[in-house]
């Protein structure tokens, strides 16, 4: 291995959920919107933590279960739902039906709009979006939220399960036609970088929730506050040859 680890890198891959686009800022003010209409006076911030944290069970239990993939936006409802029978909010099918139609809003983070343009305008790396997300959600969100043109949108659908099951991280690079360490993981999540590493992938941190790495050998190459520094990083000669 070189002494550089990420010398050899060509293709950046991008998580989308939480990573570019700001899940907590788009979704927490409608669901306390959503929890008022509905008499609850809970916070839409505090029934995020607990949605957010619901979701993730739901896809790994998804990837357990070994039922069949259900689809990302299938185990939004479905932790969205839970949470709020757990919070005893009343509801109905359709009114979650119509919330739902939130999630065509999401909102990037203005850092990795502004980081993303500059890595897709240096010409120097290959940009992908690899994250769950059903292959049109994720085509229409590329396109119409984020305004970057990626080279790649690879959904997990692709591998029939969720991250960070290892089959999505050999399947894009099957897809790519790379060898896995010539791709860089870029993730807000340290599990993603954790799957992604112990794949044969590098990986970079971008911790923009202050959180610890997982307890792993697999640990990212760096680590990073936003997309600022990640370009900056990336786009070092120091760094990348």
């Amino acid at each position: 291995m070189p002494s550089n680890p990420i010398a050899q890198v060509n293709t950046l891959a991008f998580d989308m959920f939480g990573t570019v686009l700001d899940l907590g800022g788009s979704l927490a003010g409608p669901a306390g919107q959503f929890l008022k209409d509905h008499g609850s006076d809970l916070s839409g911030a505090a029934f995020w933590a607990d949605w957010r944290g619901r979701q993730r069970i739901e896809q790994y239990q998804d990837n357990l279960f070994m039922l069949g993939h259900s689809g990302y936006l299938e185990t939004c409802r479905r932790s969205f739902m839970y949470c709020l029978r757990m919070n005893k909010v009343d509801f109905t099918y359709d009114d979650v039906a119509k919330f739902m139609v939130v999630y065509n809003d999401l909102r990037p983070y203005d850092d990795a709009v502004t980081g993303l343009r500059r890595l897709a305008d240096s010409g120097r790396f290959r940009l992908v979006a690899l994250s769950n997300g059903e292959q049109t959600y994720l085509e229409k969100l590329v396109r119409d939220n984020i305004g970057i043109p990626f080279d790649d949108v690879i959904s997990v659908e692709k591998a029939g399960s969720f991250k960070p099951h290892p089959s999505v991280y050999r399947t894009a690079a099957r897809i790519l036609g790379k060898s896995p360490d010539e791709i860089l993981m870029v993730a807000a999540h340290s599990f993603d970088i954790t799957g992604a590493r112990a794949c044969g992938y590098r990986g970079a941190y971008v911790n923009r929730y202050d959180l610890p790495n997982e307890e792993s050998p697999y640990l990212p190459d760096f680590e990073v506050a936003d997309f600022h520094q990640l370009a900056d990083r990336l786009l070092s000669p120091a760094d990348v040859s």
